[in-house]
């Protein structure tokens, strides 16, 4: 039996075959466009997603023996569309987006922050789904015209592709999850989140499990059952085996993401790591975990690239200098701001303690090292609300880079696995849908580890005080341009 995993990401949509060994193999790879129209604003064309998720499926059509398909899908990315036609009438607004910051901002002040965070279990960022949908509904003419006709409906990419492909307008609890609209005890859509971030309840799709029976997709003429969907980083922490309190992986994708299974739900707290559903299989208990993320991190390294500080990945796969850190050069990868713990969006990317001799190589080694010593501060956040095994799984691209996986045991202090299979985020959607269908594969967490070296605890002290001032010159920036506006 082979699984067909869709991974619908932020870059790219994936088509990934895996068999009843837990082998892999890619069957289609297909990038679309990130359209940033303003200062700020990240966008997707939909119609874009959508033909390269039909034309993954087509091409899946030759396989003889496909069972079943799995979808993983970016989490906070949303839209509008129509119920009659299917038609978007918005773009993708992206996770990265972050054009509601006035308004999450003006809500805090209003002291709804708590009420979120209560429900929610998140606080109030432009990053999560709601305040990008409430949006939506006040800027966007057709989306008012639909919601007038009662024809609107309100998702994130994953219920709108559901609709198109399989005729049901449902989502699945992780992926609600991350909304800001879902109440987290009850895993039902919350009354009074969606009043609070004008949204309309009944625009918004039915919350289902993890795993079942989804509908069919097209193959090439017959047709497939979907029996799992979830958000990738999810689909992640299944595909790297985290299966019990305490396990944890870190994916270092577009941004990095850490997650750590927990027991039971947490009670959010007023900073720190996110409680979240890890996913919920058919006629199961949802299963819960920690979340926390670093916004920017292989596209700080992209970012540094375009810039001209270096031309080629294997330049900056290990460096002559000691760390930069130690020599009092910082680089704070705050790009799209802060994410956990400090959650402040004003925050700001910047080198700090730059000379005369600052050469383009050490400007790289500190955002390297940027990188991993903010997912240091993130690990460290999760670790104080859930004790972690001795060792955390990571993968992705920034993962192929010696130095950073190298430092990066060195800042967190523990040993790390750098996974030996980098579609480990296919795997989690393929198991998950192999065994809704009763065929479970196996699959072994394989890879090389890393023994940390000791870092000095003033290297962290400096980090620390390198993002108090971004944040300090982010806050000042910001009341300088608002006044500006005024």
């Amino acid at each position: 039996m082979t699984t067909l995993a869709l991974d619908q990401g932020t870059t790219s949509t994936r088509a990934i075959l895996v068999d009843d060994a837990g082998r892999l193999s890619t069957l289609l790879a297909l990038p679309h466009r990130q359209h940033y129209p303003r200062a700020g604003w990240v966008e997707h064309d939909p119609e874009e997603l959508v033909a390269n998720l039909c034309a993954c499926l087509e091409a899946a059509g030759a396989v003889g023996d496909l069972a079943a398909v799995g979808l993983d899908n970016q989490g906070e990315s949303c839209l509008a569309w129509d119920a009659a036609t299917g038609a978007a009438v918005s773009p993708v607004i992206v996770w990265q987006d972050d054009r509601t910051r006035a308004e999450t901002e003006r809500l805090r002040a209003d002291g709804a922050e708590d009420l979120v965070r209560r429900r929610a279990g998140l606080p109030l960022d432009p990053y999560f789904s709601a305040s990008k949908l409430g949006w939506l509904v006040r800027e966007n003419p057709e989306a008012r015209r639909l919601a007038a006709a009662g024809r609107l409906r309100l998702g994130t990419t994953e219920a709108f592709f559901r609709d198109r492909l399989t005729g049901r307008f449902e989502t699945d609890v992780t992926t609600a999850s991350r909304t800001s609209l879902m109440n987290l005890s009850t895993c039902a859509w919350d009354e009074e989140l969606c009043r609070l971030f004008g949204v309309p309840i009944e625009a918004l799709p039915a919350i289902g499990a993890s795993t079942g029976d989804f509908g069919g997709l097209g193959c090439g003429g017959r047709t497939v059952p979907l029996t799992a969907s979830l958000v990738d980083q999810q689909a992640s922490l299944y595909g790297h085996g985290c299966r019990v309190a305490g396990d944890a992986k870190i994916t270092f994708g577009t941004g990095a993401f850490a997650l750590a299974v927990v027991d039971r739900l947490e009670e959010a707290a007023d900073d720190g790591p996110l409680p979240t559903i890890a996913w919920q299989k058919h006629g199961e208990a949802p299963a819960y975990a920690l979340d926390g993320g670093v916004y920017c991190a292989s596209s700080a390294v992209v970012w540094a690239r375009e810039l001209g500080l270096f031309a080629d990945f294997a330049a900056i796969d290990d460096f002559a200098g000691a760390p930069a850190i130690g020599r009092g050069l910082a680089f704070v990868p705050a790009l799209a701001g802060l994410a956990c713990p400090q959650w402040d969006r004003r925050a700001r990317g910047a080198w700090l303690g730059m000379s005369l001799d600052t050469a383009p190589a050490d400007l790289v080694q500190a955002l390297l090292e940027g990188v991993a010593l903010r997912t240091a501060q993130v690990v460290a956040a999760v670790e104080a609300r859930q004790p972690l095994a001795a060792t955390i799984s990571i993968d992705g691209g920034m993962t192929a880079n010696r130095y950073f996986c190298q430092f990066l045991a060195d800042a967190l202090g523990r040993e790390l696995i750098v996974s030996a299979e980098p579609e480990l985020t296919a795997i989690g959607a393929a198991a998950l849908a192999a065994e809704a269908v009763g065929r479970p594969f196996r699959f072994a967490r394989a890879g090389r580890r890393i023994a940390p070296r000791p870092l000095p605890a003033r290297d962290h002290a400096v980090f620390a005080a390198a993002c108090a001032a971004v944040q300090s010159f982010g806050t000042a920036a910001a009341s300088t341009g608002e006044a500006a506006q005024g």
